[in-house]
């Protein structure tokens, strides 16, 4: 019987798309003190999100879901347990692959307590996001590790880093687009999910370099290993180079953002109609911070902006599908994988470090 097992974390879906269920998934998520995480709202977060936000904003979600909802239910979780299935065959029998929702079904708890029942004694986390980000990677890693301690607290975990430049995932990026990038009349926007602009300052220690010095991306820091935006910029730039495309040729564009203090700029939906003026007519859309495509990238991009960008003029409109469960992208995984199997320790970075207190403060 195998002792160690892989296990595969993603943001996750509503139940349904009734309203009720949307209702529920936006409680969870919403309620979760990474993603609304202002100090001056934590006495106020549950009257916030279950009688201000979640009322209005439940109904206009399902029917955002409806848009893109299969037969078959939520395409990220459909997409996330091909992964699954795919990585555990490529594997073979020795390592289990596990599959859990940082949101809703199915559960991080439940999955993790599957795991204990089925003796497994180390396991590696792969948390579904090339890049950091509180919201995202880091809400996973610290969910993972305090119920790990709750329900499994004998259980050892690895936790692998965020992926933004490694070169096989930047392949299977170029392997999974390249098909869209041979027009070279086409213009190629880079949309990554936006954060507010306080998410990059409150995660850069030194409080003196994000968003401060000029050109903060790309002026050497620390601070870069904990900063998503720097991130985004790496991997745009490493699939630049391997894709060879010339500067004239594409740009950065952030995505869901919320009103009310500044998020990551330039706005996707503005730069679009701003092409259209520039005549920019004929336009690839990729969003990388997504291995599977979910409400933000069908719903989002390849309905809302694609109708937005032709209803003012644009000609050519095309969505890069995410890696989803591709050839390339459980090559990816599975090379990672053997990789800790070999003996390899996942790369220590500051986020690392984050996630290993965040750990050891759960167990104590």
């Amino acid at each position: 019987m195998p002792t160690r097992a892989v296990l595969l974390v993603n943001l996750g879906s509503p139940d349904s798309t009734a309203v009720p269920d949307v209702r529920t998934y936006l409680r969870e998520f919403l309620g979760d003190e990474r993603v609304i995480d202002r100090p001056a709202w934590k006495w106020a977060r549950s009257i916030l999100v279950n009688q201000i936000i979640c009322p209005t904003r439940a109904p206009k979600s399902a029917k955002a879901y409806e848009e893109v909802w299969t037969d078959d239910g939520s395409p990220l979780i459909l997409t996330s347990q091909s992964v699954r299935t795919k990585l555990d065959e490529t594997l073979g029998d020795d390592v289990p692959v596990y599959l859990a929702m940082r949101y809703r079904l199915p559960s991080i708890a439940a999955t993790l307590e599957q795991m204990k029942a089925d003796g497994i004694e180390e396991v590696l986390l792969f948390p579904q996001y090339p890049h950091y980000a509180m919201s995202s990677w880091e809400t996973v890693v610290v969910k993972v590790y305090e119920d790990a301690a709750r329900v499994a607290p004998t259980m050892k975990i690895d936790c692998v880093q965020p992926f933004y430049e490694d070169a096989d995932y930047i392949e299977a990026l170029h392997e999974v687009s390249a098909p869209y990038l041979d027009d070279p009349e086409s213009f190629i926007l880079f949309s990554y999910h936006g954060i507010p602009e306080r998410h990059l300052r409150k995660g850069d220690a030194s409080k003196a370099h994000c968003l401060t010095v000029p050109d903060c991306c790309n002026t050497c820091s620390a601070a870069h290993s904990m900063c998503y935006r720097a991130q985004v910029m790496k991997t745009t730039q490493a699939f630049v180079k391997r894709a060879g495309l010339p500067d004239d040729r594409w740009s950065v564009a952030f995505q869901s953002r919320l009103v009310g203090e500044p998020w990551l700029t330039p706005y996707t939906d503005q730069e679009l109609l701003r092409f259209v003026e520039e005549g920019k007519k004929n336009v690839v859309v990729m969003t990388p911070a997504f291995v599977a495509d979910c409400l933000e990238t069908l719903e989002e991009i390849a309905g809302e902006a694609r109708e937005d960008f032709l209803g003012a003029g644009g000609v050519k409109f095309q969505h890069v599908p995410c890696l989803n469960d591709q050839p390339a992208y459980i090559d990816f995984l599975a090379r990672r994988v053997r990789r800790w199997l070999e003996g390899e320790t996942p790369t220590t970075t500051h986020a690392g470090q984050t996630a290993r207190s965040l750990a050891a403060n759960a167990g104590a």
